[in-house]
């Protein structure tokens, strides 16, 4: 092992780490063995062994490894390593490459969520005797719904002594998180029956029929947006429902024969997503009865496509204490809208916060960058860790 104890020294790891990192393109629409496989022989190196938890198909998987002992107490670092698209974004540089300009470090991933990944392995690398063990927990698919983590968090209960808190290193600027909405995805999927565009008697249109659905997803959403609490943490205060993607029809003189939407709703801790959306799905029941009276192939289908929990803020939880500590984070709570795993690793039993590097604000964008500063931080952090963790 080599000595990265120090700030400068951990830094300088883990800006190599991430340049290795950034080159992997994971994409969620990709696989991630690559990385995988990279991760898998830095730690080998050092004479650790992790452990892969694929998807159905063997094309993903997540991966966790312990290093220090095998007693509880430790620490789990954890986070994704797909990342999103690039695909119509201008960027200035290549964004599988890193890029220093101005104190930042440009390339997809670098703030969401790599910067923190590289950090994790700086610091597992760094060599510095442990008597409670650093567990990294790194994902896949986290960026399309959350869909990796759960089945490492199942693993990660049952075979590894228990933790004393889990860090999810989502973007914060280094400052400590104790609360995220939660997410829930669902596609639509509304089937008609194609007809020349001037005999309207003789078809039905899926995306006339689609329409119908989304004004009542838009109602549901002002609904929503009129609840607002101005005591909430989170902005927006309220409830959130929007539609992110829509397709639908073959030619604009042609009654569509499909029409496909997915909206995501996504609710402070304690709203129910499913009382929020029972309206909705019960309007699609009635649509697809009605579809189905004229033409029997007709109708429209519904099906979850994600649930995320929220992280519900636990006033002065041991995880929040130890990472206010590494941080030197004496600020206010704080929440945030986005959803991220931590939820998952809560629902477990796992205190959990989040504490990464970077800004939200800077991820899913053109350009995006990491500051300096903030991996700066973050090694910071990281030493500040293998001290604890060494006593």
């Amino acid at each position: 092992m080599t000595d990265h104890t120090q700030p400068a020294a951990l830094f300088a790891e883990a800006r190599r780490q991430l340049a290795r990192l950034i080159a992997f393109d994971t994409t969620s629409r990709l696989s991630n063995l690559a990385l995988v496989e990279y991760v898998e022989a830095e730690l080998g190196a050092i004479g650790v062994q992790g452990a892969r938890v694929a998807n159905e198909d063997g094309g993903k998987a997540n991966f966790y490894a312990s290093i220090g002992p095998a007693v509880p107490g430790g620490i789990v670092l954890s986070g994704h390593t797909d990342v999103v698209p690039v695909d119509g974004q201008p960027w200035s540089s290549d964004p599988f490459t890193l890029t220093e300009r101005d104190g930042r470090l440009y390339g997809r991933g670098t703030c969401d969520m790599k910067g923190f990944l590289a950090l994790a392995l700086a610091a597992a690398k760094s060599g510095a005797p442990l008597v409670r063990p650093i567990h990294l927990a790194f994902s896949y698919d986290e960026e399309v719904g959350c869909l990796g983590a759960p089945s490492m968090i199942a693993r990660i209960a049952e075979t590894l002594p228990a933790p004393a808190a889990v860090i999810v290193g989502e973007p914060t600027n280094m400052e400590v998180v104790s609360g995220h909405k939660s997410i829930s995805t669902w596609t639509v999927t509304v089937t008609g029956h194609e007809a020349h565009s001037s005999l309207t008697h003789l078809g039905l249109s899926a995306n006339m029929a689609a329409i119908r659905l989304m004004a009542q997803l838009a109602g549901i959403a002002g609904e929503l947006e009129a609840q607002a609490d101005p005591a909430s943490p989170f902005h927006p205060p309220h409830a959130t429902l929007t539609i992110g993607q829509i397709e639908g029809g073959t030619a604009v003189n042609i009654l569509a024969r499909q029409c496909r939407f997915v909206f995501d709703l996504r609710c402070p801790p304690g709203q129910d997503p499913d009382r929020i959306v029972a309206p909705f799905l019960e309007a699609a029941g009635r649509l697809d009865a009605e579809m189905k009276a004229r033409f029997p192939e007709a109708g429209v289908a519904v099906a979850r496509r994600s649930a995320t929990p929220y992280l519900a803020p636990v006033a002065d939880s041991p995880a929040e204490r130890i990472a206010r500590r590494l941080a030197g984070d004496n600020g206010p709570p704080r929440v945030v809208s986005y959803a991220a795993e931590a939820g998952q690793f809560q629902g477990a039993g796992f205190a959990t916060i989040i504490c990464g590097p970077g800004s939200i604000e800077q991820a899913h964008q053109p350009d995006e960058y990491v500051a300096i500063a903030q991996l700066e931080r973050g090694a910071a952090f990281m030493t500040r860790l293998l001290e604890m963790l060494g006593r």
